[in-house]
Order: C-alpha cells, then structure tokens, then sequence
C-alpha cells in the first residue's frame, strides 16, 4: 500500500505528493529539515528536534510556517496514517517558491514537506559488529550548524564510504574530526574521556550528541567537549558514533586500523542500552 505524504497542509498518496520545479529548495538548497525516529509508534526526542528546526529556520531567515503544536500532531498523523512502529518521520521546510532569482522573494509562503519511512531501528545488526570508518577531508560550507538540505559532500562521501567497504565517512579538518557524513562521531580516549566536537559553526548540533553527552555526565563518566585528531582515534579505547535513526553504534575500525580490540566496547554498548532504556519510557 503506497504511503500517504504531507504536502502543504494535505495528506496526500505519495504518488500525488508534488513540489513546484521553481521550489528554492530544489534550484538553491534553499531548505531545512529534520529526521525524527520512531519507536512504538511515537517519536523520540520530538521536541529537541523541532528546537532545532527553529534555529535552523532562523538562520536561513524563513518564518516558521507551523507552530510546534502542528507539527506535533503533523508527526502523529502521519505516523498513525502509515502505521509506522518502527522508522522514521522526514521533515522538509523550504523558502518557498518562486521564479528564479539569488535574491530571497518577499510574501512567498513556505513549502512544508514531510513523509515516513518504515525500517527497524532497534534491531541493528551494526549494534553487535560494530562499524567500519573512513576519514576524508571535509569539504563543506562553513555554516554546518544549520541543517540544511544541502548536502552534496555528504552524500559524495559516504558513497566513497561504501565503495571502501565501510558504514561512515568521517570528515577530517586541520587534522581533526568534525563529524560523520550523517552522524556524530565520538572517542573514549586513551585518559578513559569521552570526546567530541565543541558546537559551533563547523558541525551540526545533533540531538542525539545530546542525549548521550546527558547519560554519560549522570553515570558520572568524564566528558570533555574537544576535538581530537584521527591519530588520537586510532589510538582511543574505543569509538562510536550518533544519529537519530542508528542511536549509537560502534565503531571498530578506521581506515582499515582496528580500534581497540576490533569489537564493540563496553562504553558504546552501554550507551546503546541507555538511550533505548530512555526512549521506551517516553
């Protein structure tokens, strides 16, 4: 059965959901979005993303077309709609559209897209092998704190990822990592510190950093919110990334160099376990 998808204020087959070919999403990039997981049939962690959509909104200078109050039930019908127990709710807002011109259009309304997606998250085979990474320079604009949809250096290289034989590309820049190509990338160092990126521009503010930053600081482990560089994780205790829709997973291997023992650590796994401990209580 096709899917039903929300376009502009309707619920609509999927196979009727259309966008305008002068939409500025499509001709500059022009857009925002958000990916929520799924679990049990509700969302997690709903409103640390629609907080995020509103920064990243802001700073493309799009008026937020939905209240959070929509956007709750819009999640919610489409879930109920789809039959989703399991997945994930894309989001899409875009400036609108207009005819084509670099300069941003006055009074033109917003484009709101969003849809499902049914997968198991839960289950991941990832969860008990763990991963393989590759590093490769980061390539992108300097304003990564916004998510938007421009994401051709991302999707560039995590086709390289595959093409290596590997799950994830790390981005590498001035020698330190930045960030996966969808994800948030995390060392337990030689010290026993868990590290990553500060925020700021140069990656996205993911929610589920977040939450595990959150659950590591109350089981009392030392974090430390600073860069390091991929000779500091090969060398690490372990490694292990964050996404919306893979939790946690580790990883085993970068650039060909097993981390650790080559095999899932106890701290990825725990923080695995904790996230989803949180996420099924609601």
């Amino acid at each position: 059965m096709s899917r039903t998808v929300y376009v502009n204020g309707s619920f609509v087959p999927e196979a009727d959901a259309k966008i305008s070919v002068f939409d500025r999403a499509f001709l500059f990039a022009e857009g925002v979005y958000e990916v929520t997981a799924v679990l049990g049939g509700k969302p997690l962690d709903l409103e640390n993303h629609l907080a995020r959509l509103d920064r990243s909104l802001a700073e493309m200078q799009i008026d937020p077309p939905l209240s959070h109050a929509e956007l709750r039930a819009l999640h919610a019908e489409l879930i109920a709609l789809n039959k989703v127990d399991e997945g994930v709710v894309y989001l899409e807002i875009t400036r609108g559209v207009a005819d084509r011109d670099f300069l941003y259009p006055e009074g033109v309304p917003p484009t709101v897209v969003a849809f499902t997606q049914s997968r198991p998250l839960l289950d991941n085979p990832y969860a008990e092998t763990g991963i393989k990474v590759i590093t490769l320079p980061d390539l992108r604009w300097k304003r990564r704190d916004i998510k938007s949809t421009a994401l051709l250096a991302q999707t560039m290289g995590k086709q390289e990822a595959k093409r290596r034989g590997a799950y994830e590309a790390w981005m590498v820049e001035d020698g330190f990592v930045t960030e996966g190509t969808s994800s948030t990338a995390f060392i337990l160092d030689v010290n026993g510190t868990i590290r990553t990126q500060p925020l700021g521009h140069h990656i996205l503010p993911g929610v589920t950093r977040r939450a595990v930053l959150r659950l590591a600081q109350e089981e009392g482990l030392a974090v430390e919110e600073r860069p390091f560089t991929v000779a500091e994780a090969m060398q690490a205790r372990e490694a292990f990334l964050t996404a919306a829709s893979a939790f946690v997973l580790p990883v085993v291997e970068i650039d060909g160099k097993p981390i650790g023992d080559g095999r899932p650590g106890p701290a990825a796994r725990k923080f695995r376990r904790l996230y989803i401990e949180e996420a099924r209580k609601g």
